[in-house]
């Protein structure tokens, strides 16, 4: 059985039976069906195409074995490692229809979790040095949240909330409807319970002069040029953590984070990262 690492297998089986699903359709692999024959056996291996940071790769392994338990496969690197053009992330030997049928699911997993896993792998190089970690949002694919999060983890990044449920962002709609930010935390306070911690999201410095006196877990700085990042982080003062977001590319990570902001929160991660090329080569 593929076991695999950094994820709780039970969070992620539906997910790849469902892609399987619906590769397969109403009437399974036509194709392969058609020119293969039932005792086949096939070898292969999947083979980057370019350089970049592997995740997935045991989420490709589960996809042949919810074919074909039989199906062999061996991982040759694990998620999280550095991959050049020509590596072999894993190999497969067993059915040939079986592997032929989860080929492209496989694949269609391995190669978006490893764009996440690449591009969030440099952003955190953007920023090396400064003390500043790289965090995702929710800005995900609907259904491969869970997956997608993982992704960023093998690059390096840590995960935001991962859902509504798990921590408090007050953001400005919910003071548009609450009033103000004195009223929206202490409404928060009164209902979510003692365990869950309280973010603000600030546009201005006068605003954040307000969370700070209401008092709150984190501060998200929104859409802040770097000086004015600069004078909150001064303000906060270490009562609070310090997010900073709003379009914030490869380019400019560097200069975010060197205005001693804590996290930057990067929801290009998810959904801007380029899946990464890679193919089965048969052998």
């Amino acid at each position: 059985m593929v076991v695999i690492k950094g994820i709780q297998r039970i969070l992620i089986e539906d997910i790849v039976r469902q892609g399987l699903l619906e590769d397969l359709g109403r009437g399974g692999d036509l194709t392969t069906d058609a020119i293969v024959d039932p005792g086949a056996q096939f070898s292969g291996r999947i083979v980057a195409r370019q350089a970049g940071r592997l995740a997935g790769g045991g989420i490709a392994a589960l996809a042949f074995e919810l074919m074909d338990a039989s199906v062999q496969i061996v991982l040759t690197r694990v998620d999280g490692a550095e991959l050049e053009p020509g590596a072999t992330l894993l190999t497969v030997e067993g059915p040939a229809r079986a592997i032929l049928g989860a080929e492209r699911t496989a694949l269609n997993f391995l190669g978006r979790l490893s764009g996440i896993a690449t591009l969030t792998a440099r952003y955190v190089e953007a920023v090396a040095g400064t003390g500043a970690g790289i965090v995702c949002t929710r800005k995900t694919t609907p259904g491969l949240r869970t997956l997608e999060k993982y992704a960023v983890r093998c690059g390096g990044g840590s995960n935001h909330r991962f859902g509504l449920d798990d921590a408090v962002l007050i953001k400005d709609n919910h003071l548009a409807v609450a009033g103000s930010i004195e009223n929206a935390v202490a409404l928060v306070r009164q209902n979510i319970g003692h365990t869950p911690k309280v973010e603000l999201e600030v546009d201005t410095l006068f605003q954040l002069e307000q969370a700070l006196t209401v008092g709150v877990d984190i501060v998200l700085l929104d859409n802040m040029e770097p000086e004015t990042l600069r004078r909150a982080v001064e303000m906060v003062g270490g009562r609070a953590i310090t997010e900073a977001s709003g379009g914030i590319t490869l380019e400019t990570a560097a200069e975010v984070a060197a205005t001693g902001v804590d996290f930057l929160s990067v929801g290009a991660l998810a959904h801007s990262a380029p899946c990464l090329d890679l193919g089965l080569d048969g052998e």
